[in-house]
């Protein structure tokens, strides 16, 4: 009797236990799955801007010297106002030129006189040398004579010339249009040429040029992507860039990239480029430093996301999508990402997925605290209403 008792004892607790947990998992709350907002990837064209810093520097930029060794008799323009091409800057001393002029128109009317005295013998042993009457080394000798003389007159001539350049290069005169800058030398003052022979600068600054520089390894990588398909970029020369100032003010006038380095810059890794911008009203100044902004790249078919969507975890930036289970029900999963730069979208400024995430994903946008990967969720997604629907449904 009792060996047959104990297992109906064992068979009885064990239902009871059985009971007890089912009211004990009736009696516990349920919670509903958390909802998010989520979005559709749709690929789209967007734009792509770079910024870089850059310095601006007149787009001629000229050192005036001094061609002739003399005193400074008159500045002739006002430091730092516009001067036009031509316009004389300083007079040097001009009566030691002056003297040289005269010496050298001297030298010349004595070799003329010369050239027409020795024009004057050859024509006179001429007959006398076809009649025999003088010998043929006479007649030599004299065509001889004038043909040093011819040449004599030749020299002479150079050096009046020479001497009124060097009468001419006492008006220091400017050599474009442009900004005069201070002045070196002043009134009184010895210049020697081709040694302390400045005397002032000009800077044309319109148009006005900005330099700036690319990194290596960002041209390498924009290469790649031009192969992949992932990016458009045009020509240098149609890219249009505009400036960002001090101030962040940010001028409206549009500039072009009119230079591109041919080779890399061994010590700092990157290659120079240059854009020109119009400066008729002068606000820029050379000198200044300004960030570039080079635009007319585009990405054709490009995932973006909010920036609110990408995660940064342990093992690097990750996203919640929305999945399904087994059962076809919605549920939260994990995405890892490689993102890009952020680009302007209708939507505001987002992240550029380049790897991890396909069209048609659905993005979940917030209530991050709640999810858990292939926890439910439901999900109300902003730009497809089906899916929206087809998700919500699956609850």
């Amino acid at each position: 009797m009792t060996r047959h008792f104990k297992p109906f004892l064992l068979s009885f607790a064990a239902l009871l236990l059985a009971g007890c947990l089912g009211q004990a998992e009736e009696a516990a709350p349920s919670y509903p799955p958390p909802e998010v907002d989520a979005v559709v990837v749709v690929p789209q064209p967007v734009p792509v801007s770079r910024e870089y810093v850059g310095q601006t520097m007149g787009a001629r930029e000229v050192e005036i010297h001094a061609r002739v060794t003399g005193i400074i008799e008159q500045r002739l323009y006002e430091e730092g106002e516009a001067v036009k091409a031509g316009q004389p800057l300083f007079r040097i001393d001009p009566r030691p030129f002056e003297v040289q002029v005269a010496a050298a128109e001297a030298a010349l009317a004595r070799a003329r006189a010369e050239l027409a005295r020795a024009e004057r013998e050859r024509e006179r042993l001429e007959p006398l040398a076809a009649r025999d009457a003088v010998s043929r080394k006479e007649i030599d000798d004299a065509t001889s004579e004038a043909e040093l003389a011819a040449a004599e007159v030749r020299r002479a001539e150079a050096a009046l010339r020479d001497a009124r350049i060097q009468l001419e290069y006492t008006v220091v005169t400017a050599p474009i249009d442009g900004i005069a800058g201070i002045a070196h030398k002043f009134e009184g003052a010895l210049v020697t040429a081709g040694q302390d022979s400045l005397l002032t600068t000009l800077v044309q600054t319109d148009p006005m040029d900005v330099h700036f520089s690319i990194s290596e390894n960002e041209w390498l990588a924009e290469r790649r992507e031009q192969a992949a398909g992932r990016l458009e970029v045009p020509k240098e020369e149609e890219r249009q860039v505009r400036i960002r100032l001090a101030d962040g003010s940010v001028p409206d006038i549009v500039g072009h990239i009119n230079f591109s380095a041919a080779r890399i810059d061994a010590k700092t890794g990157t290659y120079a480029l240059r854009a020109r911008f119009p400066n008729p009203d002068g606000l820029l100044k050379a000198g200044q430093f300004v960030r570039v902004e080079v635009n007319g790249a585009k990405r054709p078919n490009a995932i973006t996301v909010p920036q609110k969507a990408v995660l940064e975890g342990p093992q690097g930036k990750f996203m919640f999508v929305v999945g399904t289970d087994d059962t076809g029900a919605a549920i939260a999963a994990i995405r890892p990402v490689e993102v890009g730069e952020w680009v302007a979208t209708p939507r505001g400024a987002e992240w550029v997925v380049r790897e991890g995430l396909a069209p048609g994903d659905i993005v979940i946008l917030n209530n991050f605290v709640r999810l858990a990967p292939g926890a439910p969720v439901v999900a109300h997604v902003a730009n497809d209403p089906a899916a929206t629907l087809a998700v919500a449904g699956n609850r």
